[in-house]
């Protein structure tokens, strides 16, 4: 096989553009590059449903999120979003300067790093 699959974007819910912009634009640093309003009738399509949705786009050429910004509470699963940052000391100061609570786990021996945004979504995080 000639070509490869890679992932153009990852999409997540969060109640609030302001914890929106701060996830992604402060903490992650990946730059808002886009509002839309997406139709009720685009909704209806895509997603079954039938009223208009605000999403946000961020991008920084490596990485592009698209966030709904929905009221209702995302429910808790198994879904994640694994990413790389330089330096996991520094993530974790950026973090805990915007109120956020990363964890460790253990696994095998080894110390796995997770965060969860300001609306649930959960981030594994790995040192590049």
């Amino acid at each position: 096989m000639d070509s490869q699959t890679l992932v153009h974007h990852v999409t997540v819910e969060c109640s609030d553009v302001q914890k929106a912009d701060i996830f992604y634009s402060m903490v992650l640093g990946i730059p808002k590059v886009k509002s839309t309003l997406l139709s009720s009738e685009l909704c209806s399509q895509i997603f079954q449903v039938n009223h208009s949705m605000q999403m946000e786009t961020y991008d920084n050429g490596k990485m592009r999120v698209e966030v709904f910004i929905t009221p209702e509470q995302v429910v808790a699963s198994f879904v994640h979003i694994g990413i790389a940052v330089d330096r996991k000391a520094d993530f974790i100061a950026r973090c805990k300067q915007h109120s956020l609570a990363p964890f460790f786990v253990q696994k095998n021996g080894k110390q796995l790093l997770f965060v969860r945004d300001f609306c649930g979504n959960l981030f594994e995080v790995v040192e590049q």
